[in-house]
């Protein structure tokens, strides 16, 4: 009886892995599928021939490349939220490329810059600011610190700011509610500080007498910009994986992204992660305060019906306002390239990199293009107060359109490639020592599941602090405190398996297109005119040479002379594609244990 009873579970749990196995099987062919409307817009597959001529051409580039297409120097003061990390830093150097003085340059971050380019080269003499954004007095003391350059070029007293705010707390892999104060601390609540600081700061911008009155319907043509860096993952939809036998393809396997606002996910459930629902939260907020101006600018005056103030009565004498213009960029998905890029970078650092993903058609943003776009929708909207002039009618006095508190999607210019054509460039670049084992995209989501479950427990269990426990029952305070102490028994995820989670699916596991048509519209037609001068393919080669020299300088190979390229920042502004690096990292050391796993099971299977 015994014996019968072993046999049938034997049995039964053989039925349920050989089920299993032939689940995930069936499931990983609609996951690797390229559906017909993906592979229309992205038709061919790069080879290693096409990276062996990238290779020629680009080394001929290489010795007169003047960078990327940035504006004009401005002569304006620059505050950089996110200076000293990836994207940020980019900035931070096209700004000094085109000719802006460094100490009319502040950046704010979480931590003093790495890159050696912003320490020691031409960076170096930026002042940078260690300022955690959710502190609302330290961005306010941030902004207030004084100028060491006083006086404009024009011979005014006062020189105009722009702030490019890029900096924000990544937290892609969570979806519940209960963690999304976690994403809007940061990126939300920070955000309305970096607008508030700038608002008080500089949105009025003049000292004001007795003497004087104020005009609100008179703007200066100095108004402070800001510029915020959102992402194009606040129009990614959330989809389901795990398929029914009956069904092709995932919901929303295939998503065009666009700057119509219209199709932007609305409920909580919808967005990928608590990340891209913060961004989203922000950008409202960004997009709202344009046209704003400070507080202090209505502060003990009476506004009339034409919106004018008037200071007493001592003096008819008018100081214009200076207003807030806003404006946000959401780079296409990843944002790679030298400079601390957890992304493509990082697949060069790790050199093995085990990946699920080879088939999914993606755009991907270079950052020297993203960099670049920043800046073009900084000139626009300088431009637009320009010509606008002391004119704040509704009529136009110009033929510009007045682009202010919008948003724009920028990728890099070109067909979108696959995840694997990425693999591939590398792959030849590096003659073989950056490779990417596959492995299946349905038990990697399984196990996802599996450390969500364990993620969302453990935080659940410690958020009975006992000193947030506000009942006076003994026993309750008594429950909390064991139910607080086996949290805090387990062991918290490993910082890169944490990654690993369902979210991170949502973002690498469709086909994202993007179209960034408006933004590379010309002003006059209402677009940023963006151009980005690096396709994905090329921009790969960019961060493989930085990489190379990177590597060279560290050898002591003579002869280099782009500095610092291979450090790489926790901090990496926009880029989602760190996430997937420590992803990958996390289950780097398992990767053969799962290989065995499969090839067992296939193996008996095979024999049925």
């Amino acid at each position: 009886m015994s014996w019968s009873l072993s046999a049938a579970s034997v049995l039964a749990a053989f039925i349920l892995i050989a089920t299993l196995y032939i689940y995930i099987r069936a499931n990983d062919r609609k996951l690797h599928s390229i559906p017909a409307r993906a592979l229309k817009i992205s038709p061919k597959r790069v080879t290693e021939e096409d990276v062996e001529e990238l290779k020629e051409q680009m080394h001929e580039q290489s010795a007169t490349d003047a960078g990327a297409v940035i504006s004009r120097k401005t002569g304006r003061r620059y505050i950089v939220v996110g200076g000293a990390g990836f994207l940020g830093g980019w900035i931070v150097i096209q700004l000094l490329q085109r000719g802006e003085d460094p100490k009319n340059i502040r950046v704010l971050d979480i931590r003093l810059p790495a890159r050696h380019d912003l320490k020691y080269g031409i960076g170096k003499d930026v002042d940078y600011l260690v300022v955690d954004i959710s502190d609302r007095e330290a961005v306010q003391n941030a902004f207030r610190k004084p100028w060491l350059v006083v006086a404009a070029s024009s011979g005014s007293a006062y020189i105009p700011l722009t702030i490019f705010h890029t900096a924000a707390n990544i937290r892609f892999y969570e979806r519940s509610l209960s963690l999304f104060h976690y994403s809007t601390k940061v990126n939300v609540d920070g955000t309305q500080n970096v607008i508030d600081a700038a608002l008080e700061i500089d949105a009025f911008g003049a000292s004001l007498s007795s003497a004087s009155s104020i005009n609100t319907s008179s703007y200066s043509t100095d108004s402070t910009v800001l510029i915020y860096t959102s992402s194009g993952s606040v129009a990614v939809r959330a989809t389901r994986f795990l398929l029914w036998p009956w069904e092709n393809e995932p919901e929303n396997f295939v998503q065009n992204l666009d700057d119509n606002d219209v199709l932007l996910p609305t409920e909580h459930k919808q967005f990928f992660s608590n990340y891209a629902h913060s961004k989203y939260l922000a950008e409202r907020r960004v997009r709202a305060a344009d046209r704003s101006i400070s507080p202090q600018s209505t502060r003990n005056y009476t506004l009339d019906s034409d919106f004018t103030s008037t200071l007493g009565t001592e003096s008819n004498s008018r100081i214009p306002v200076r207003r807030l213009r806003t404006g946000c960029i959401r780079p296409g998905n990843g944002v790679f390239g030298p400079g601390g890029d957890m992304l493509c970078g990082a697949y060069l650092v790790r050199k093995t990199n085990p990946t699920w993903i080879s088939n999914i058609v993606s755009h991907f943003v270079y950052v020297e293009n993203c960099a670049a776009a920043h800046l073009c929708y900084e000139r626009r909207l300088i431009d637009i107060e320009e010509q606008q002039g002391s004119s704040c009618s509704s009529t136009r006095t110009s033929n510009l359109p007045d682009i202010g508190g919008q948003a724009f999607t920028i990728a890099d210019p070109g067909l979108p490639p696959t995840y694997g054509d990425v693999y591939l460039t590398l792959e030849t670049l590096t003659n073989g020592q950056t490779f990417f084992p596959e492995l299946s995209p349905t038990l990697m989501l399984l196990i996802a599941y599996i450390i969500e479950f364990y993620y969302l427990g453990r935080a659940y269990l410690l958020s009975y602090h006992p000193l947030s426990s506000v009942s006076g029952n003994p026993f309750s305070k008594l429950a909390s405190k064991l139910i607080f102490a086996l949290g805090n028994l387990l062991p918290p995820m490993n910082k890169d398996l944490v990654n690993l989670q369902p979210s991170l699916f949502n973002l690498t596991m469709v086909h994202l297109i993007f179209d960034d048509s408006r933004a590379r519209l010309d002003p006059e037609l209402g677009g940023l005119s963006y151009r980005g001068k690096w396709n994905t393919i090329e921009g790969l080669w960019r961060t493989w040479d930085a990489h190379e020299k990177g590597v060279n300088l560290v050898n002591g190979v003579e002869g280099v002379n782009r500095s610092g390229t291979d450090i790489r920042s926790d901090g990496a502004g926009v880029s989602f594609g760190f996430g997937m690096i420590r992803a990958q990292r996390g289950v780097g050391k398992v990767v053969e244990r799962v290989q065995k796993v499969e090839h067992a099971v296939e193996k008996v299977v095979g024999n049925l």
